[in-house]
């Protein structure tokens, strides 16, 4: 079996869809600090696409830009998503450790990622007529990327075909319910942040008079 880069792994992972992570897989091969760099530049697509979109597909909000969101969307739901798969596939007898599934989920990533930015690009010179080349874009890069995220999951737990998709619905629902969990924590430590601030105010004033 060949022995290649890190880089050239990467290339050989998302043009080799059926055997790239099982070549992966059995090489021990995939570098963190590449999948890190992948989810940054998915973090910064994201905000790309809402923001320097072209105005004539796209009208970009005045409002005051909060970073938050775009976090949530991107590294949040990538955590999310790695944490929920693993506790799932734990579960069901799965191989993969936490980190093989960082590292093959965020090599999945990349054809969409770069049709983010492929979208970005065209939006500034193609005209609203012509907005189906970034439709087509937009499909490709969704469509490859399921594909290749179907097949790490496959490659990196040693599942069948149905057993594969089984694992996936799961951890969408795990998902789900790690989402819901977090925004009810969030909510509550709202509520006590807002509650200590009110006694502090109310401190203060008084002492002041």
């Amino acid at each position: 079996m060949m022995d290649l880069t890190d880089r050239e792994w990467v290339k050989h992972a998302i043009t080799h869809p059926m055997e790239g992570f099982e070549d992966m897989r059995w090489k021990k091969a995939g570098s963190m600090k590449i999948s890190c760099v992948i989810i940054l530049l998915w973090f910064v697509a994201s905000i790309f696409e809402k923001r320097l979109y072209g105005f004539q597909f796209h009208a970009t909000s005045d409002k005051m830009f909060n970073v938050v969101p775009f976090i949530v969307q991107t590294v949040i739901l990538f955590l999310t998503w790695v944490v929920g798969n693993w506790s799932i596939c734990t579960l069901l007898d799965g191989e993969g450790r936490v980190k093989n599934i960082f590292i093959y989920s965020a090599y999945a990533l990349i054809p969409y990622v770069a049709s983010l930015y492929i979208e970005v690009f065209l939006s500034h010179f193609l005209i609203r007529d012509e907005s189906v080349f970034i439709e087509a874009v937009s499909v490709i890069g969704l469509l490859w990327s399921v594909v290749l995220v179907f097949s790490a999951i496959k490659s990196v737990h040693q599942y069948s075909f149905l057993k594969t998709i089984f694992a996936i619905m799961l951890t969408i629902v795990a998902m789900l319910i790690m989402l819901f969990l977090l925004v009810l924590l969030l909510s509550l430590f709202q509520q006590v942040y807002v509650f200590i601030y009110s006694i502090y105010t109310e401190l203060a004033y008084r002492f002041k008079v």
